[in-house]
């Protein structure tokens, strides 16, 4: 099993990042019932106005070579798209577990 987890900052005011952040949410949730290879999905979005960073999500998948499964879908494809014009910083790590 691989947990995938990422992490993004936004751009824009905080109204305009939390409603992209709601809208990738609610993209990300629906993924486990698209994507066969998505165990489990935990999407949440910062609510500290101290730090940086908006949105975090954790997947558990398979194996590594699911991840490029998952990442390579057109549900998630989607998904990310919503990101497009908002997205400044992206940070993920890849494990076993």
């Amino acid at each position: 099993m691989v947990k995938h987890i990422v992490t993004f900052k936004l751009t824009g005011s905080g109204a305009e990042r939390r409603e992209v952040s709601m809208r990738f949410k609610r993209a990300l949730d629906a993924l486990p019932g698209q994507i066969e290879v998505l165990q489990s999905i935990e999407v949440g979005i910062n609510e500290n106005p101290q730090e940086d960073w908006d949105v975090v999500l954790t997947a558990i998948v398979p194996s590594m070579a699911d991840v490029e499964v998952y990442a390579k879908h057109p549900a998630h494809v989607a998904a990310a798209a919503l990101l497009a014009g908002h997205k400044e910083s992206r940070a993920c790590v890849d494990y076993q577990l």
